[in-house]
């Protein structure tokens, strides 16, 4: 079984077929899905997907790029729906410096107080950081004890940060993720991404480790219920 560990189906590029792609996705052997949320509706929607299906699960936070609709109203619905039992992390937060770096410390500020609420709840927390560290850092990070998710992008030809990023990844600390809609893997780039398409990351992962498709897709499947709690 596969667990998509990072798929915004509440995303609009869904309204004309959320419902059909996600029983299509389950019955395709895609066995878990987890749905982060980037501000409170969209964690409200999450959690709605969560209520619906028994595969599907949430997490609820604030995206360093959905600064804008945050405030104090939305933050206490984002720790209300935080206590949900079908809600097993905090995210998607963290640093987003690529669009707008004008906000640095406003961004570190919110992602202080939800990481604050991930250690009240005892939830993990799904960790957005684009241009504001290093690959670099993905050594340090792996020996902190974090798991890192790959997606479509390991499938490109110009690939090699992220494949060296794969190569030092322990198997055990591999997640799998689509962040559908977006980031389609070849031979689907261009196209609208959904959680059948893990396949290819799966094939990916399994030729840079050297390990069977199969082996992957199992312990991916393991790393992703440890992480979060799922049983």
């Amino acid at each position: 079984m596969i667990f998509d560990t990072h798929a915004h189906y509440d995303s609009g590029a869904f309204n004309a077929d959320r419902f059909e792609t996600l029983e299509a996705a389950h019955a395709a052997g895609v066995g878990l899905i987890l749905d982060p949320g980037c501000d409170a509706r969209s964690s409200r929607m999450a959690l709605d997907l969560a209520e619906k299906y028994s595969f599907v699960y949430a997490a609820v936070g604030i995206h360093p790029e959905d600064m804008d609709k945050y405030d104090l109203e939305a933050y206490a619905e984002i720790c209300e729906m935080a206590r949900h039992p079908k809600c097993v992390a905090i995210g998607e937060v963290g640093l987003d410096y690529y669009w707008d770096a004008s906000q640095k410390e406003e961004q570190k500020a919110l992602f202080r107080q939800q990481i604050e609420l991930a250690i009240e709840l005892g939830k993990p927390v799904i960790v957005h950081d684009r241009e504001a560290h290093h690959a670099e850092m993905a050594a340090e990070l792996l020996k902190r004890g974090w798991y890192l998710g790959f997606d479509g992008p390991i499938t490109y030809k110009n690939a090699r940060k992220a494949l060296e990023v794969l190569e030092i990844c322990p198997a055990d600390r591999i997640l799998i993720e689509t962040d559908s809609p977006y980031l389609s893997p070849e031979p689907m780039r261009g196209k609208r991404n959904d959680s059948r398409n893990l396949r290819y990351v799966i094939e990916k992962i399994a030729e840079i480790k050297g390990l069977c498709p199969e082996e992957v897709e199992r312990l991916t499947w393991e790393n992703g219920k440890r992480l979060f709690g799922i049983e």
